[in-house]
């Protein structure tokens, strides 16, 4: 018999310049609640206006007994021998198994600030070098030696060396041929920003690699009750729409472009909804509805060979608990599909 598989992520908070101690509890609260309703780990945000990833992470551990960090990992910011050596040294000294967020960067003005004028693809060629780096340096118990066309090592070890079953999991943004390529070639799980179910061919069913999406959800026992939420925290704004357009223009991500394209939906013609992401206020779209609804959406996903999800930052604990619900009912209607398409 076959066992579905599913892994859930939610999203730490990012730092707005809010207060030190305030935004500490946030992510301490966050974490805990995280972890609470069975979260196997959480993102943390890498980019030139956020906190070190790192050391926001060794945050999470400490306040945690097993939820696993999914650090946002960019070339541009340091060596793949400091990647390692942080992964080993976390694991030694926690016990703890990361998970590695590998981004190429999509932000011109991030790039262009570290004097990184990589092309888009080149970035993806650059990132798959990179990873391969960083895994034969986790996994090789011998001094690792590697020539490629942007980083050269020679006779590297990692020490101490990290225990086998603290080897990271690894994400790849999925969304460009150029990712997909990158997840393949090295093994990594591919992270895509997903369309509605509904716009997929059946031949999405047979995915060749390990795939996951990036959502936000609102969720609730009554339909009416959740979209009553998803309004007023997500209300019309002109200014965070014009922020949208303008993020448009200086980013290259696929990503970015393709969800633009999808274009915002009439909200009661189903769950998926972009307003969030028109409006600058996430970076991925929401499913909302009831926990039915939601939970076939979901379903759906987990039918067409999705199996980890990394959800946006929770608003709060209730909208974990309502996670939770949907995604429990989105198991058992997937299961018996997904077991018959596999036996």
């Amino acid at each position: 018999m076959h066992t579905l598989q599913m892994e859930l992520f939610s999203t730490c908070p990012q730092f707005t310049g809010q207060d030190t101690g305030q935004f500490l509890r946030l992510v301490t609260e966050i974490s805990q609640w995280s972890e609470k309703y069975g979260c196997k780990g959480i993102l943390v945000y890498s980019d030139n206006s956020q906190l070190d990833p790192w050391l926001v992470s060794q945050v999470v551990i400490a306040n945690t007994h097993a939820l696993c960090p999914l650090v946002a990992v960019q070339p541009a910011y340091m060596h793949p021998y400091s990647v390692a050596k942080i992964v080993s040294t976390l694991g030694r000294l926690y016990g703890r198994r990361l998970y590695l967020n590998m981004v190429a960067g999509g932000f011109k003005n991030d790039l262009n600030a570290l004097d990184d004028k990589t092309p888009h693809d080149k970035r993806y060629a650059r990132l798959k070098e990179y990873t391969t780096v960083i895994r034969e340096l986790l996994a090789s118990p011998k001094p690792v030696t590697y020539e490629g066309e942007f980083y050269h090592v020679n006779q590297l070890k990692i020490i101490p060396p990290l225990a086998p079953e603290l080897f990271p999991g690894i994400f790849v943004s999925g969304s460009s041929e150029a990712g997909l390529a990158t997840a393949r070639e090295t093994g990594a799980t591919a992270i895509e920003y997903p369309k509605p179910s509904t716009q997929y061919s059946s031949d999405s069913v047979k995915r060749e690699i390990p795939s996951g999406i990036r959502v936000g959800i609102i969720a609730r026992q009554d339909e009416h009750e959740a979209w009553q939420v998803a309004y007023e925290r997500f209300p019309e704004d002109r200014k965070g729409s014009l922020t949208h357009q303008f993020a448009m223009k200086v980013s290259d991500s696929v990503w970015h472009q393709v969800l633009s394209n999808v274009g915002t939906e009439t909200p009661r013609s189903g769950t998926y909804w972009l307003r969030p992401f028109d409006t600058y206020k996430s970076f991925c779209p929401y499913l909302v509805g009831s926990h039915e609804s939601v939970a076939e959406e979901l379903a759906r996903y987990i039918e067409l060979g999705y199996h980890t999800f990394v959800l946006d930052v929770p608003a709060s604990e209730e909208e974990l608990l309502h996670m939770n619900a949907a995604f429990n009912r989105a198991y058992h209607k997937a299961t018996p599909s997904v077991a018959s398409a596999l036996a």
